[in-house]
């Protein structure tokens, strides 16, 4: 677990994209951007280009790889996740060349960190595909989440917090008014995302009959892991507010809408009463999992995981008691394409 009181850390350089046109190495052509986030779980691109004070997107691909499958018990990448990963990068490195990108970032989070051979996989990597992977540390990552998705947040004068579940580790970013952002006031990487703490806790565990007790029992594991980090927060707690970017997040607030399928533009931005959050939580909990599967935005493919970020979501909502949720379906990527155009002189 890692702290840090700011996130004063200058941004990793950038990379020229794959495929790109002569003299896209000049200020002036840069106009097409990429950014990649390989993550525990999931690998997503994001390409596009400045746009009235925004920027408008020409192309995505998001891919459940799995990359931190085992890791927990090997301490290392697997082939086959690593195969995986690969495929989609390959795919994500294809997009950057047809759309011409002429800037992209390709970021590597928790499960790179974390196995021995996550530089030699970043390595195999740019062999194959093109692409220069950063793996970056926790604090980068907070802040390219708070970039990606904080004017989300609802206003107010007090204290927020934005927090990103991800596959291997939850980070949490304590934030302040600023001028033009928010002010990164504090921050914490836990080391519990969704495949962590399901393989800690064990899938037999979650899925028989003790599974109620299981889900207690990840809940209190997360909330250990947030000890220091409650003593960071304001003794004061009026107009807090909340925001939550992940997988997790989104595909909870589709089940809260009851969608017959994923909907961005219904979920992105949406405020949810913690109350019914948390009936969402204990229904999911208690659910085994061909139930769960049979809901349309969680499926099969995240039936399995899906406890586990409940269970972390809960611990949050355990110690920062705000009154809403809201969600945010954008993050690292939106925060490496903001900082990309930011450097190009683009005002967003």
């Amino acid at each position: 677990m890692v702290m840090a009181q700011t996130a004063a850390t200058a941004p990793a350089p950038a990379h020229g994209g794959a495929g790109a046109p002569p003299g896209s190495g000049a200020r002036a052509t840069r106009h097409t951007y990429g950014a990649i986030d390989l993550g525990t779980n999931n690998c997503r691109l994001l390409i596009a280009r400045a746009e009235n004070g925004g920027f408008t997107v020409l192309d995505s691909f998001s891919r459940i790889v799995r990359l931190g499958e085992g890791l927990g018990q090997s301490g290392r990448l697997s082939p086959e996740a690593m195969d995986r990963a690969v495929a989609a990068l390959a795919v994500c490195a294809e997009k950057l060349r047809r759309r011409h990108v002429s800037l992209s970032r390709s970021v590597a989070t928790e499960a790179c960190r974390r196995a021995e051979n996550g530089h030699e996989f970043a390595e195999r990597v740019r062999h194959e595909t093109g692409l220069a992977l950063d793996i970056i540390p926790p604090h980068e990552e907070a802040r390219l989440a708070v970039l990606g998705c904080h004017k989300l947040l609802e206003p107010g004068d007090g204290p927020a917090l934005i927090f990103d579940i991800g596959g291997g580790s939850t980070e949490l970013v304590l934030v302040e008014p600023g001028e033009d952002s928010p002010r990164i006031r504090a921050w914490w990487s836990a080391p519990w995302g969704v495949v962590s703490l399901t393989e800690t806790e064990g899938r037999a565990a979650i899925e028989g009959e003790g599974r109620v007790a299981a889900y207690s029992r990840m809940r209190e594991r997360v909330l250990r892991s947030f000890a220091r980090f409650i003593d960071m927060l304001p003794e004061d707690r009026t107009d807090i507010r909340l925001l939550g970017t992940s997988g997790t997040v989104t595909t909870l607030a589709s089940v809260h809408l009851a969608l017959p399928s994923y909907d961005r533009r219904a979920v992105d931005g949406l405020h949810v009463p913690i109350e019914a959050m948390r009936r969402i939580n204990t229904m999911i909990a208690e659910m085994d999992f061909g139930q769960r599967a049979d809901l349309p935005c969680i499926g099969a493919e995240r039936a399995d995981m899906v406890v586990a970020g409940c269970a972390i979501l809960d611990a949050i909502l355990d110690i920062w008691p705000a009154e809403k949720l809201g969600i945010a379906d954008r993050g690292i990527r939106e925060g490496i394409l903001r900082s990309l155009m930011a450097r190009d002189g683009h005002i967003l």
